[in-house]
């Protein structure tokens, strides 16, 4: 199951968009949706607006992948959960975020096992249709304590 998840602050309709273009012509993957605020709502995957600590951990601990904006929350569950995770990061230019502080993360994350970065929705959609989040360098069975400390190092002093 791939599990989509755009937190609670903001709406992030580009991505929910493109994992449900994404899911219509591929019937055999199961997906849900965390939409949170967003107006758009999906047609081929499962959904929800918000889901309690209980459920979120349900759906990750079943994802196969975990698709996100490039929000280092999101990022530290999915990896200590040992779940690959997708992640498009929000664009200010297109009123999605207040400022680009996630272009930096992900040009940051770009090269972690585990992580891959899509630009943009042609490039998500690629990743899912052809499994790239699949490479072996992005099959990683848990997070080592050095990633996550320095992951958190960087989030505490950027």
């Amino acid at each position: 199951m791939i599990f989509v998840t755009v937190g609670t602050q903001q709406p992030f309709d580009r991505l929910i968009k493109a994992v449900d273009a994404w899911a219509a012509g591929n019937g055999e993957a199961a997906g849900f949706a965390q939409i949170g605020s967003s107006a758009y709502k999906p047609v081929h995957l499962e959904w929800a607006e918000y889901l309690p600590g209980d459920a979120f951990r349900s759906k990750l601990e079943a994802a196969s992948l975990v698709v996100s904006h490039a929000g280092v929350g999101n990022l530290l569950l999915a990896l200590q959960a040992g779940k690959p995770i997708l992640m498009m990061p929000r664009r200010a230019k297109l009123n999605e975020t207040r400022n680009d502080h996630q272009l930096a993360t992900a040009k940051w994350l770009r090269q972690m096992p585990g992580v891959t970065v899509a630009d943009d929705t042609d490039e998500l959609v690629e990743a899912l249709r052809h499994g790239a989040w699949q490479e072996p360098r992005a099959l990683r069975a848990e997070a080592s304590p050095e990633l996550l400390a320095a992951v958190r190092e960087f989030i505490e002093h950027r």
